[in-house]
């Protein structure tokens, strides 16, 4: 419903300064009040069924009972609210439930403060200089345990049959559990769903890794609807190649080329970085498996007199490695690194960065999912050059694909 320009003027006539619009006692304030109170005569008067002091209400057992005062916070500071009552108790407004103390969409500001890092200080200095608020450090709790439920219902959703792709990957956080402060990591499970769309499928807080933390996961996945992932892309997490080959024995289990390459130059001085990068990309960029295996052999008998490490962790670790080499570019590209996740990771680490630490678990994941949901909200386009990769996944696995 359009407002009249008339009526904006009649407002506006004493108008001299922002103050007068949107200060403390300003008109905007004072407009919210008056609406709101309104607002709440209507429902009563359709509560009762006549307008107030008509004569159709005798005798129809109920009626108009004075009012009672409650404050609402909300954008324009602390607002004293009349709510009218009626004789019979039965009246509940709408527009300012019972018990309601926020304006609607008040909660959602906090929620949103707090899911981009700010801490239950930064909040409430925030909300009292913006808002000239006052919000309790309890009240900011209630409101961001209100998604501990939400919470709860996406870590159980039921999930995709089959992800193409499956990234996964840890961040560390600084948990209090029983009485002291100890490093827990932070592990997310990224996957690529058959339309490109990336899609967290969970995120699990555990002090150590291993096979039995990874079947415990694995077996969640599975139990929540995936049926099958064509390849686990991984940095090397204790445990997780046997745990992923025990519940989807298909599934191949490549280790992040980037993620070799530091290790490998962690062991090399500065002045030979250059040249050891440089020899390394001659073995992941071959061709084939074998021309790498030729590459690797020529860099050993060059670098293992000075870096005997590098070579032998390679040759170690080399039926993980190897994996991508039989697949075409587009989908090298995909399986090449966890950078996906990786850089997911680093928008939560900036987040969590005000925090020296997390009272429990639960509070852990509550600002973490919170965070993930912001950054979701962008993923709106499938990755790179999905479609030519897509079309390669159903020559290779063709007998595991969907029919459409």
């Amino acid at each position: 419903m359009p407002i009249k320009d008339e009526l904006l003027d009649e407002l506006l006539k004493e108008y001299k300064n922002p103050e007068d619009l949107i200060g403390k006692d300003g008109i905007l304030k004072q407009l919210t009040k008056r609406l709101v109170e309104r607002a709440m005569e209507s429902e009563l008067t359709h509560h009762l069924g006549y307008e107030k002091n008509s004569p159709s209400g005798n005798n129809t057992g109920n009626s108009r009972n004075g009012k009672s005062s409650k404050k609402i916070k909300g954008d324009f500071g602390e607002i004293p609210i009349e709510v009218p009552r009626d004789r019979n108790g039965a009246f509940q407004p709408q527009i300012i439930k019972k018990n309601q103390t926020r304006f609607d969409g008040f909660d959602d500001k906090i929620v949103s403060m707090y899911a981009r890092g700010m801490t239950t200080r930064d909040i409430q200095a925030h909300l009292q200089e913006i808002y000239g608020v006052e919000v309790s450090a309890d009240l900011i709790s209630t409101v961001t345990d209100s998604v501990i439920t939400e919470v709860k219902e996406w870590q159980n959703r039921p999930l995709e049959e089959i992800y193409p792709v499956l990234y996964l990957d840890a961040t560390i956080l600084k948990v209090r559990s029983e009485g002291r402060i100890i490093n827990k990591s932070a592990y997310l499970a990224l996957g690529i769903t058959l339309a490109g769309t990336k899609d967290v499928l969970g995120i699990w807080l555990e002090q150590t890794e291993g096979a039995k933390f990874w079947m415990k996961i694995m077996t969640e996945l599975k139990n929540r609807g995936v049926q099958d992932i064509y390849i686990a892309c991984v940095d090397g997490l204790k445990g997780f190649p046997e745990a992923i080959e025990a519940l989807f024995p298909k599934t191949e289990v490549q280790l992040c080329i980037v993620h070799m390459i530091r290790n490998s130059l962690r062991f090399v001085s500065w002045k030979d970085r250059k040249s050891v990068a440089v020899d390394l990309k001659a073995v992941y960029q071959a061709v084939t498996e074998e021309q790498a295996q030729i590459r690797l052999a020529e860099f050993a008998r060059k670098w293992d007199s000075k870096y005997p490490t590098i070579s032998k962790s390679w040759t170690a670790n080399w039926q993980r490695v190897i994996p991508f080499f039989a697949y075409p570019a587009d989908i090298r590209r995909i399986i090449y690194t966890t950078n996906a996740i990786e850089s997911l990771n680093n928008s939560l680490k900036k987040t969590i960065k005000n925090r020296a630490s997390f009272p429990n678990d639960e509070a852990a994941i509550k600002l973490l999912y919170l965070s993930l949901k912001n950054i979701m909200k962008k993923w709106t386009m499938p990755v790179r050059n999905w479609g030519s990769a897509l079309n390669q996944f159903a020559v290779l696995y063709g007998d595991r694909m969907p029919i459409s």
